[in-house]
């Protein structure tokens, strides 16, 4: 099975942010990474793929929002997010 598309959209200086990059890189899975820290395009972007999201990290997993860290974490603990990341 191959692996899925990660996607997760940043801020400089979340530590939320970094825990989840944190996770992946443990589970050894690549991911893209969007800065919006400075708000434009990918900000917009954010806004319409995951809408009514008002924190970061939001996390996508082949183009479905999963939330923020404590969703995914959550999901790893109950040992459902292997599955969906094709582990």
């Amino acid at each position: 099975m191959s692996q899925p598309k990660v996607e997760i959209y940043t801020k400089w200086g979340c530590p939320y942010c970094v825990a989840a990059k944190a996770l992946f890189d443990r589970k050894g899975i690549a991911y893209e990474e969007y800065d919006i820290t400075m708000g434009g395009p990918r900000k917009a972007e954010m806004n319409e793929r995951v809408p009514g999201a008002r924190t970061v990290p939001q996390i996508l997993v082949a183009d479905k929002a999963y939330g923020g860290f404590d969703d995914v974490n959550a999901l790893d603990r109950a040992g459902e997010l292997d599955p969906i990341l094709g582990l």
